[in-house]
């Protein structure tokens, strides 16, 4: 996977709806700018505590797996997605669909 880069357009009316809420200043949206940021990575670091307390659960119960688990999370997920039994959300959701 390589990184994944997101443009935002916000319309002068979306600024001002969001101005309403949060401390932005119009002429430079430093505020919104810093509110989506703060956004993504509050969401990543959410997505990241679920996938490690799932998987340290998994991988404890899995008696054919033997070898230490990372405790790195650059390691820990590359283990993590390298296995078979590992599904994204989008697999999940379309396996459940089937039939």
């Amino acid at each position: 996977m390589a990184n994944h880069e997101k443009k935002i357009t916000l319309t002068d009316l979306q600024q001002k709806i969001l101005s309403n809420d949060l401390y932005n200043d119009v002429s430079d949206n430093a505020g919104v700018d810093a509110w989506i940021d703060g956004a993504i990575t509050g969401k990543i670091n959410n997505c990241w505590k679920r996938m490690q307390t799932e998987w340290t659960t998994k991988l404890m119960n899995d008696d054919s797996f033997t070898d230490a688990i990372p405790s790195n999370q650059a390691d820990f997920v590359a283990l993590v997605t390298a296995r078979s039994d590992d599904k994204t959300r989008k697999e999940r959701d379309d396996a459940s669909s089937i039939g």
